[in-house]
C-alpha cells in the first residue's frame, strides 16, 4: 500500500517506484552501524523482492520495484549522578562540586538544553546552585580548561552513544548543621523538544524525518547530593598544684599543672587546630614540660608539634576527625 508524505512528514516516508510488487524475498541494500539505540536516524533502509518462474522458455528471474525506508529520529536522553556516595560539605562552603553523565540514548545526533532543580523536597536544605560547567574529557573539574555553560549558547550536542560529563557547581548555606543533607538535580532536555513517548515533531528529525520521543520523554534527570560534614571543637583546661612541702596549695614555689583538652565533634575533621596558651603573670615556665598525649615535646620551634618562645607554650595539632580528643600538659612555678 503506498504511503504519501502529507505536509512535512510523518513517521516514515515510503517511495513506491512503479513496478510490479512481490513479496517473496527481501534484501537489504544498505547496511548501517548498530547503536544501542538502534539504527541512526536519516538512515535509508531499502528493499527488493525477487520471483523467479518458468513460463514454458525457461526459468526467469523479475525484481519487484524498490521499497525505501527513511529512519526517523528517536530523542531519548540518560542522566546519571556520577558521585558514588553523597559529597561531604560545610557550613558556608562554596565551589561545591557534584558530577554528572548525560548519554543521547536517541539514534540522531541532538542537542541538549541543561538545567538544574534544588528544591526537590526530602533533604534538609537547598543548596544553591551557582554554575554549571561541561567537562573538556578529562573527567576533572577544573574552572580554567572545563566550559562555562550557557543555556541556549552552548548546549551539548551529542552523537548516539555519546556521553559527556557535567559539573553543577553550588553554595552550602551558613545555617545548616553537621548531618544537612541537600539534593541537586541534574535535568537534560532534548532540544527539538520532549512530551509523552510517541510524541512526534515532523520533519525535524536528523535526516529529515520526524523526531520521535521515546520512553525517557526526552528529559532524563538524576539526582546528587551534599551532606554537611561539619565539626565543632571545645577546649577545658584544668589545673593541679604540688606546693614545696608536698602539698596543693598554690605557694611561692608551688608546681601548678596544666592541662588543657581540646575535643572534635561532629561528622566532619577540623585542619589546623592548635593550642595556644600564655604564662600566667607571676609564674615562670617549667623548661621541657610541655606534652602531647603524654608525649614530651620540646620547646625548640623544631620538627615536633610544641614550641615555647619565653612567653607562651603552643602545640600544633594539625588535622583532627569529629570524636577524637588531644590533651595537651605544661608546668609553670609560682614566683
Amino acid at each position: 500500500m503506498m504511503k504519501a508524505p502529507v505536509g512535512g512528514a510523518k513517521h516514515h516516508k515510503l517511495l513506491f517506484p512503479s513496478a510490479i510488487a512481490l513479496a517473496l524475498a527481501t534484501t537489504l541494500t544498505s547496511p548501517t552501524p548498530a547503536f544501542a539505540a538502534g539504527t541512526r536516524a536519516g538512515t535509508t533502509i531499502s528493499n527488493t523482492a525477487t520471483a523467479s518462474f518458468d513460463n514454458g522458455s525457461g526459468t526467469q528471474t523479475i525484481d519487484s520495484n524498490r521499497v525505501d525506508l527513511r529512519v526517523d529520529e528517536r530523542l531519548d536522553v540518560t542522566v546519571a549522578s556520577g558521585n558514588p556516595s553523597d559529597v561531604p560539605t560545610v557550613p558556608g562552603a562554596t565551589g561545591q562540586v557534584l558530577t554528572f553523565s548525560v548519554t543521547n540514548t536517541g539514534n540522531g545526533q541532538e542537542a541538549f538544553g541543561l538545567s538544574t532543580i534544588a528544591n526537590v523536597g526530602g533533604d534538609n536544605y537547598d543548596p544553591v546552585v551557582t554554575q554549571i560547567y561541561i567537562d573538556n574529557g578529562d573527567g576533572i573539574f577544573d574552572s580554567s580548561t572545563d566550559t562555562l555553560y550557557a543555556p541556549g549558547t552552548n548546549d551539548p550536542v551529542l552523537n548516539p552513544d555519546q556521553s559527556v560529563r557535567v559539573f553543577v557547581i553550588a553554595t552550602t548555606p551558613g545555617a545548616v548543621v553537621d548531618g544537612n543533607r541537600g539534593i541537586v538535580t541534574l535535568v537534560a532536555a532534548a532540544k527539538t523538544g520532549t512530551g509523552a513517548p510517541g510524541t512526534s515533531f515532523a520533519g525535524q528529525g536528523e535526516g529529515g524525518g520526524d523526531a520521535i520521543v521515546g520512553s525517557t520523554g526526552a528529559d532524563g534527570q538524576d539526582n546528587g547530593a551534599f551532606r554537611v560534614a561539619a565539626a565543632t571543637v571545645t577546649l577545658v583546661k584544668s589545673a593541679t598544684v604540688v606546693d614545696p612541702f608536698g602539698g596543693s596549695e598554690p605557694l611561692p614555689g608551688a608546681t601548678i599543672t596544666y592541662t588543657i583538652t581540646a575535643t572534635v565533634a561532629g561528622s566532619g575533621s577540623v585542619n589546623g587546630l592548635a593550642i595556644t596558651d600564655n604564662i600566667p603573670a607571676n609564674t615562670a615556665y617549667v623548661a621541657g614540660s610541655i606534652t602531647l598525649g603524654g608525649s614530651g615535646l620540646t620547646d625548640a620551634a623544631d620538627t615536633d608539634a610544641g614550641d615555647y618562645n619565653g612567653t607562651r607554650i603552643r602545640v600544633g595539632l594539625g588535622t583532627v576527625a569529629g570524636g577524637q580528643t588531644r590533651a595537651v600538659t605544661f608546668q609553670t612555678r609560682i614566683n
